[in-house]
């Protein structure tokens, strides 16, 4: 049995000696060390030993498994510093060569339009107010008095959650909740999201964003709306921007008006962007409704007031010369980072 055991370390060494990686030094280990080993294959037969040999083969297996594991160690260390050298090798990074140029984030063009209107009716005195995109049906509706008939509230134009909760048509729904939280003066702009039963092509979408204002204070008259419309326009569509009020119907506001302003592009000669006409319509606006102020618990007799709003995604297609409404929601970076 004693020669078993010096043959057993001859071999083992020899086999830790030609390993060349971990995965096989570790074969080797098991081999002769683990529980179906040859030297614990050895060890299994000591009981057929005598008291006096006993102890002399079980001394020398102790220190045969202690060569074994040593010479194991040993290589391990060395396969893992070679493993190491070798990756050092062929992983090395080059700190000469320039480094990979990182492009900088920029803002959505329909975030940039809304920071940019944001900014310029905020230099006017305007604070900005934000509210839910689910709304009740009375904020978005009734306060706003339009009535149950009105062909925005059918099923067919509005998402509802129930007949009492849905998704805002239009962030008016804000303006109610500064007048009902508050007494005039009340100056308000109301950026966000909106949605719409529209299909989708390239001028609607069931999701889209707008603008709204309200004034409301003693003495305001359809002049301070359209100075301040028309202070708008030559801040943000230049010096010598002009305005043009058409009659329109809204529920809430009377008197109402579409809003054109004069063609940034051709000074309103006429020219492609605005179709020959010179004008580009804009926004709506009006005096808010006596209705919708009472309904808010403001006295109309004391005070009077306008608002307006403008859709966001109109005034980026038509800054930017975008015929297609689709690619500002589509992701491409092609796209989005011309601007």
């Amino acid at each position: 049995m004693k020669k078993q055991l010096e043959e057993i370390l001859v071999a083992a060494k020899a086999a830790v000696a030609a390993a060349e990686d971990e995965g096989t030094l570790k074969a080797t280990q098991v081999a002769y060390l683990g529980k179906k080993g040859a030297l614990t294959a050895i060890l299994r037969g000591m009981g057929g030993l005598s008291a006096e040999e006993r102890p002399i083969i079980g001394a020398l297996a102790n220190e045969v498994r202690g060569e074994i594991e040593a010479a194991i160690e040993e290589k391990l260390s060395a396969v893992k510093a070679a493993e190491l050298e070798k990756r050092l090798q062929n992983e090395k990074v080059d700190v000469t060569l320039p480094a990979k140029a990182k492009k900088p984030g920029r803002l959505h063009p329909l975030s940039q339009v809304e920071k940019e209107l944001s900014d310029i009716f905020v230099g006017m005195g305007f604070s900005i107010a934000e509210g839910p995109e689910v709304e009740l049906a009375y904020n978005n509706f009734d306060a706003l008095n339009a009535p149950a008939d009105h062909p925005s509230r059918d099923f067919q134009d509005t998402f509802y959650i129930t007949p009492e909760v849905l998704l805002r048509t239009q962030t008016s729904p804000v303006q109610i909740r500064a007048m009902q939280g508050k007494q005039p003066p009340i100056r308000i702009i109301s950026p966000g999201r909106v949605y719409r039963c529209d299909e989708v092509d390239g001028t609607h979408s069931p999701m889209f964003h707008q603008l709204e204002g309200l004034l409301v204070d003693k003495d305001v008259s359809l002049g301070d709306l359209k100075g301040t419309l028309e202070q708008f326009a030559k801040l943000y569509f230049g010096e010598n921007t002009r305005t043009r009020f058409r009659p329109h119907n809204f529920p809430f506001t009377e008197p109402s008006a579409e809003v054109d302003v004069s063609c940034f592009v051709c000074g309103g000669k006429g020219c492609r962007l605005c179709k020959g006409e010179g004008w580009i319509e804009i926004l709506g606006a009006g005096m808010v409704h006596p209705h919708v102020l009472e309904n808010c618990g403001i006295d109309p007799n004391v005070y009077s007031g306008f608002a307006f709003g403008v859709g966001l995604e109109r005034v980026v297609m038509i800054k930017y010369g975008i015929e297609d409404m689709r690619y500002l929601y589509e992701n491409d970076l092609r796209f989005l980072s011309q601007f």
